[in-house]
């Protein structure tokens, strides 16, 4: 079966950022996105933990797209403007696709 190159980004925020990030998407093209919870983790600041907050306001989201690699400076250029004044981890991996078309 053929595969077709792609890129995958996964952008870690804020979960209250989350609209405005997806709305960013959306605007630069984007046409398909995937938004997970995020149950914990670790960086810069040590270990953070989703459990016990009383809202998801202080928890994390991960936003994945995987898009064509002509698309790919269109969406670092949108989602940079809402990640760079909020906590937030972009990163970007080779990936391949069975159905080109639909990315």
């Amino acid at each position: 079966m053929e595969t077709n190159k792609a890129k995958r980004v996964e952008i870690i925020i804020e979960a209250p950022m989350e609209g405005r990030l997806t709305d960013a998407l959306e605007a630069a093209g984007v046409t398909g996105f995937t938004v997970l919870p995020v149950l914990g983790g670790s960086g810069r600041s040590g270990r953070w933990s989703r459990e016990g907050q009383v809202s998801r306001a202080g928890g994390m989201v991960a936003v994945i797209s995987i898009v064509r690699p002509e698309r790919l400076d269109g969406l670092l250029e949108a989602a940079f403007k809402v990640v760079n004044r909020h906590i937030g981890v972009v990163s970007v991996s080779d990936c391949e696709v069975l159905r080109a078309e639909r990315f």
